[in-house]
């Protein structure tokens, strides 16, 4: 599986976790180049308080496109650190 955003693929994995929906790539499979931190978190109620990154490709931001979890519930816990994304991110594979 591929994500790509922006003509770039900022990441890949034949590893990805499929949950509601979205695939969740292993954090060793971003390209960290294109990943900033951003200050936005969000509550799910049985995954627990996602993170987000913002993407920058060629100078073009895209905010908060990225999420994952630092720290899961019990009942997520296979994706605790893997990172899945919306905004325009395509998923191929």
């Amino acid at each position: 599986m591929k994500a790509i955003w922006n003509g770039q693929i900022l990441a890949e994995s034949d590893d990805t976790l499929v949950i509601e929906g979205n695939h969740y790539f292993p954090p060793e499979s971003i390209n960290k180049d294109f990943f900033k931190e951003s200050e936005t978190h969000t509550n799910c109620p049985w995954k627990g308080v996602a993170s987000y990154y913002t993407l920058e490709v060629d100078g073009e931001n895209n905010v908060d496109a990225a999420w994952y979890y630092p720290e899961t519930s019990e009942l997520a816990k296979q994706i605790k650190g893997y990172i899945a994304f919306w905004k325009g991110v395509t998923i191929e594979g």
